[in-house]
């Protein structure tokens, strides 16, 4: 059942960002994972202002291709979680729990409804 609609997707986008942001201090990342965090946000806020739904300013980027970049961080996170930070418990935790919230977030998002203006 997809129950996130485009335009609750977009603000889920933008509490991401804002959530990124703070996470590095929140919940004391090493540096590396941090730096990550903070790449994140980063291209996180410039894939939302860029994709063509309700949230974008730009609209150069259709609306699934920006689902399945996002599908693809959340596997991405999760295979660092699990490999490069796995002597890290804090790091691992943090970044499979975001994989886990942005693949949750991908499954649930109806991609081809329609676009109300």
């Amino acid at each position: 059942m997809k129950v996130i609609s485009p335009k609750l997707h977009a603000v889920l986008d933008y509490l991401t960002v804002i959530f990124l942001f703070a996470s590095p201090q929140i919940f004391f990342l090493s540096d590396v994972a941090k730096t990550i965090t903070y790449l994140l946000a980063g291209l996180h806020l410039l894939i939302t202002i860029c994709t063509n739904f309700s949230g974008g300013l730009f609209k150069v980027i259709p609306f699934r291709v920006h689902g399945l970049i996002e599908f693809f961080v959340a596997l991405g996170l999760a295979t660092a979680s699990f490999t490069y930070f796995k002597h890290n418990k804090v790091d691992q935790i943090f970044l499979s729990s975001l994989g886990i919230v942005i693949l949750v977030v991908f499954l649930l998002t109806n991609y081809s409804q329609k676009q109300v203006k």
